[in-house]
């Protein structure tokens, strides 16, 4: 069994893209996440993604600020 590859930002921005089934291209940084119409149940479904790559996020931390910047922020700071 290989290790998963570490969280990009911009893995992070297509894996949300095909959640939407939007081009990444239109997802910004600062774009609120729930306005492009990311629910509840698609972000945990996000999360559990990266988190059985071995990140370990909480949700409520990534629910608080529902932006590719934030959301990017607390990966990078999980992978150390």
């Amino acid at each position: 069994m290989t290790e998963a590859a570490p969280l990009t930002r911009e893995r992070m921005r297509d894996d949300i893209a095909r959640l939407l089934r939007m081009p990444a291209g239109e997802i910004g940084d600062d774009d609120d996440l729930g306005d492009l119409g990311l629910d509840s149940m698609r972000a945990m479904a996000l999360l559990q993604r990266w988190t059985e790559g071995g990140l370990q996020l909480d949700f409520a931390e990534m629910a608080e600020r529902p932006s590719l910047a934030a959301w990017w922020a607390v990966a990078e700071r999980a992978q150390g």
